[in-house]
């Protein structure tokens, strides 16, 4: 599992029966900061998930890779390779609090 933050979403009107109807949204990793383990800084890269749980733009949150993404729920007929699997609440690293949804 990873962490990321939701930077957008991602329409695609022609794509592959299965993906029908899944919402798509654009994930960027989100990485603990090697020079300061209390903060996270953004990865370099972005990637499209697909998102069961109505995450929106700029929450945090959970997703997995490869042949996990298709153990989610209704992902095993779906040709997938990130799917979010919660919504953070709170992340703490070394004892302090770095990420709250409520604030």
């Amino acid at each position: 599992m990873f962490l990321a933050r939701v930077e957008g979403s991602v329409v695609s009107t022609k794509k592959d029966p299965s993906m029908n109807g899944r919402k798509l949204l654009l994930l960027r990793p989100q990485l603990v900061d090697e020079k300061d383990p209390t903060k996270f800084r953004a990865g370099s890269n972005t990637i499209i998930a697909v998102d069961s749980l109505g995450a929106g733009v700029g929450e945090l949150v959970m997703f997995c890779q490869g042949s996990s993404a298709r153990l989610a729920g209704g992902m095993r007929e779906a040709p997938v390779d990130a799917v979010i699997i919660g919504i953070v609440d709170s992340v703490d690293v070394l004892g302090k609090q770095v990420y709250s949804a409520r604030s």
